[in-house]
């Protein structure tokens, strides 16, 4: 699959003077439910209502969805609203009864993603579609497989496409309900430009109050929309109610959101860009300096646990490390988060220095 500029041409087709914005409830719950929400959105910037059919729970005794019953809900809402209707598809069968009730846009989740032959199986019922379909990132921070889920629908000769960012799964404690890995989606940004990018702040967050911050960032990273969950009564949603938020909540969010311009052509703004990208030109370059030297350095503790028969993780020395350069990092003004990261990468690139040297 190669970048073509006519990959955005559905998107372009909606003209839009904002990123496009996609909202409903996590769940479509009932009928009244459904026509209420999409009605009060009917006025709005959202251009898709979104209503998840089918549920896939990470434990089973969970609400599932209402089942194909709430397609005729949907129809019902694009009918009465004329809003596009959107919802996720996870297997052949959610695929065809999508189809046979006209929804406009579907997209293949997470866990869906994650499963190569699931993601065969929809491509294939869906093929020659002129439907809309997204491809929510992988639980898993894999760019391969995200990619590889593109290309099998992509392959099925589906035009329209694009990607939903929602964030990755992980062990650690963060703020985040799924961390968003950022870098993840520049890559693909950089390797398909013209592939429209969604954000999901709703499942990236897990929180309502953090729905701007996370949607403002990457807009602010020239993503093309946003898709938010949105319900009257968040809290008593059947699903996912502590990252939705209202409608009129909604309708703030996308006022208050600035809207930045790709570039500026100005001869001040360039002089300024150049000489401030020459800067971290240098810094950079001095960055794989410092850190070729660290890595010499931590060759030559290898040999000396290997003459001492040492093992070469030392666990107390790694935390104390971890714990010193966390309260370093935030008086220069880093997060925790980064610090973290940063610090990781480079202690198992140590260990693999080390293991170079025990096993020459």
């Amino acid at each position: 699959m190669e970048n073509k500029k006519e990959m955005r041409k559905w998107l372009e087709d909606f003209n839009l003077n904002h990123p496009l914005v996609i909202a409903g409830p996590c769940s479509a719950e009932t009928e009244d439910q459904v026509l209420k929400i999409a009605h009060e959105l009917k006025d709005s910037k959202v251009s898709v209502f979104r209503a998840g059919i089918w549920k896939p729970r990470t434990r089973p005794g969970g609400f599932e969805g209402v089942g194909e019953i709430g397609l005729k809900w949907l129809q019902k809402a694009k009918a009465e609203t004329g809003l596009l209707m959107g919802t996720e598809v996870a297997t052949a069968a959610h695929c065809k009864l999508a189809l046979e009730h006209d929804i406009d846009v579907l997209w293949v989740g997470a866990r869906t993603t994650a499963n190569p032959f699931a993601v065969q199986e929809i491509a294939d019922t869906l093929k020659g579609t002129d439907k809309i379909v997204l491809v929510k990132n992988p639980v898993n921070p894999d760019l391969a497989l995200w990619l590889g889920g593109v290309e099998r629908l992509h392959m099925a000769g589906i035009e329209k496409l694009g990607v939903i960012h929602r964030g990755f799964s992980t062990y650690e404690k963060t703020k985040y309900r799924n961390i968003p890995e950022w870098q993840i989606a520049i890559e693909l940004q950089n390797k398909f430009p013209d592939l429209p990018l969604i954000i999901d702040p709703s499942h990236i967050t897990g929180n309502r109050n953090m729905i701007f911050e996370v949607t403002q960032e990457a807009l602010d990273l020239n993503y093309d929309g946003m898709i938010i969950e949105t319900h009257f009564d968040p809290d008593n949603a059947w699903s996912d109610a502590a990252q939705q938020v209202t409608p009129d909540a909604l309708k703030q969010i996308i006022k208050d959101l600035t809207i930045r311009k790709t570039d500026d052509t100005t001869d001040e703004y360039s002089q300024k860009m150049t000489k401030l990208r020459a800067n971290i030109d240098v810094l950079d370059a001095n960055l794989l300096e410092l850190l070729g030297k660290r890595m010499k350095v931590a060759d030559e503790i290898g040999q000396v646990k290997k003459d001492a028969n040492v093992a070469i993780l030392q666990n107390n020395r790694w935390n104390e490390i971890l714990g010193k350069m966390i309260l370093e990092g935030e008086k220069k003004g880093l997060t925790e988060e980064f610090v973290l990261r940063m610090f990781k990468a480079i202690h198992q690139e140590s260990i693999g220095h080390q293991e170079k040297i025990f096993n020459a």
